[in-house]
């Protein structure tokens, strides 16, 4: 399996001009003469399902009543068609199809609604983390920097809740969470960068035919992984299905996974994600007060750092071994500057320092590693003689709440998954087909190039020259670094006039930028504007 696959391991955490919407959702009709009414003479273990309920969340002071869905839809593998197969046989061993789960919110007495489909990524990961943590009714108490105290966990109104802005649908992927496959080609069918997002689009445009929704206008919301699928979903939504969306916001982005500080060791000559990171290892090295010298404000030192990264430091990098040993140790006393490490491991490690090693290095004297989705958290080194980092301390600090609060919440208020299993993650790495056809390709890339998903986005990006993006990422994310992103949307290849349907927002928070309280109001403010501003009638 080729490098990027393996990277994958760590990928977590670690998606209403209706005609009109329904003030109420529909009440789902018998689940078992539905699935016998599309499943004809077909085998499946699955059926189409849902449980209603209903609640109350107050945003910025006003109280919002909403109608909760919990259910699962039916989708299939690409090329898959509704005609009913022979009724004497039981199955069809060639199919594969995913029961796919979804928490859905609607204001009550809303009509003509934007509606967000939101996801996070992986891939292997369920969607409760955006669920629990960011735009959901209800949300897990988990903002501290160091390791939480074991349960209870506290539940409490979501002030960030985006439901004041937009009616919400919270998808786990197939496998995850709820979410379910079946088939004996149900890995290969959608575990893989564009099975996966043909599965999302057929969940999509199901949604939109079950809840009378066509009309609305639509927003997709990735996190992590979930935005490289946002960028092939959108693309595929516009292409193979006429739906045109409004809006992309995507949190923490990946689009080429040549660019990631997980491995660039992996893929000597390819020097760029150690420019990319190098912002994040600085903005990391400033809060841990590791910087030397007198602390500058935090922006205006990140400006300074991506000069140097595109700058001096590319031209160094690019010389390879002809970079004159004067210049090599200016480089490395300027990376000890705005990084922490000492001039004589930045020297033994060649001018390259990977997000693990750096994580492993900069707390070292403090016996400590620094966390990877954010790296504000800081916890023992597991091993403080090995070259990188063993874990990460965000996820083990918070993880715990999120998983006891979902499964929580899931069966008390969404009234979901009293027989079920939930599965918060799902090890897709040992499968996960990376291959991905880019818009005007006659093929699926090669094995020994790293996926890319950017030209998707631009291709979206120039079938619909209305369609906007926003970009949210944090300055303490070392999964996704945030200039890594910068670095992508400006590499685009689209006309440059689209640029300007690009918008930044930037956070002093990590990977999950609504783990801080004060970044999770800014995240829900920039988002609501965004979907107010852009769905409003031409």
């Amino acid at each position: 399996m080729r490098r990027t696959a393996v990277l994958a391991l760590y990928w977590l955490t670690t998606a209403a001009l209706s005609a009109p919407g329904p003030a109420e959702p529909p009440v789902a009709t018998d689940a078992k003469a539905e699935a016998s009414k599309t499943e004809v003479g077909r085998f499946s273990p699955f059926k189409v399902e849902s449980k209603n309920g209903t609640g109350s969340v107050t945003v910025n002071g006003q109280a919002i009543a909403y109608q909760s869905i919990a259910g699962t839809l039916v989708v299939h593998q690409k090329g898959w068609d509704d005609v009913a197969k022979d009724p004497k046989a039981d199955k069809d061993p060639a199919d594969a199809e995913a029961s796919m789960f979804y928490a859905a919110y609607f204001k009550t007495g809303g009509a003509n609604r934007p509606i967000t489909f939101l996801f996070n990524g992986g891939p292997g990961s369920s969607t409760f983390w955006l669920h629990m943590g960011a735009f959901g009714p209800k949300r897990i108490l988990a903002v501290s920097d160091r390791h939480l105290p074991a349960a209870p966990y506290e539940i409490v109104n979501n002030v960030g809740s985006l439901l004041d802005a937009s009616d919400l649908v919270f998808i786990d992927a197939p496998g995850t969470g709820f979410s379910r496959i079946y088939g004996k080609e149900a890995e290969k069918a959608f575990y893989g960068v564009d099975g996966d997002a043909n599965a999302f689009a057929d969940f999509i445009t199901q949604f939109l035919t079950k809840y009378g929704r066509w009309n609305s206008p639509k927003y997709v919301f990735g996190e992590s992984y979930g935005t490289p699928r946002a960028a092939v979903l959108v693309n595929m939504l516009e292409n193979e299905r006429s739906v045109d969306v409004n809006g992309v916001i995507l949190l923490s982005q990946i689009l080429n996974f040549d660019l990631s500080p997980d491995g660039p060791t992996g893929n000597p000559g390819i020097d760029l994600p150690y420019q990319t990171a190098l912002p994040t290892y600085a903005a990391t090295a400033w809060y841990h007060k590791k910087v030397p010298g007198t602390p500058r404000a935090l922006e205006a030192f990140l400006a300074e750092v991506e000069h140097f990264a595109l700058g001096d430091y590319a031209t160094a990098l690019a010389q390879g071994t002809d970079l004159p040993a004067v210049q090599r140790a200016a480089i490395a006393e300027q990376l000890h500057a705005y990084t922490g490490l000492s001039v004589e491991y930045i020297l033994k490690a060649d001018l390259r320092i990977d997000g693990g090693e750096f994580r492993q290095q900069l707390k070292l004297d403090e016996g400590e590693s620094t966390g990877r989705l954010d790296t504000r958290f800081a916890g023992p080194a597991l091993d403080p003689l090995a070259q990188r980092a063993g874990y990460d301390p965000q996820s083990a600090s918070i993880s715990s709440a999120y998983v006891s609060g979902y499964n929580d919440y899931a069966r008390r208020e969404l009234h979901w998954g009293e027989d079920k299993l939930f599965k918060p993650s799902i090890a897709t790495y040992r499968t996960w087909n990376w291959q991905h056809q880019q818009p005007g390709s006659s093929g699926a890339g090669s094995a020994r190039q790293g996926t890319n998903t950017m030209p998707d986005l631009a291709n979206a990006m120039k079938v619909n020259p209305n369609l906007k993006v926003q970009l949210h990422a944090g300055y303490y994310d070392l999964a996704t670094p945030f200039f890594q992103g910068v670095y992508e949307m400006k590499h685009l290849p689209m006309p440059s006039a689209l640029q300007a349907n690009i918008e930044y927002r930037f956070y002093d928070s990590g990977h999950m930028v609504y783990a801080k309280e004060s970044s999770l109001q800014q995240l829900h403010d920039s988002v609501a504007d965004f979907i107010r501003r852009t769905s409003s009638a031409h």
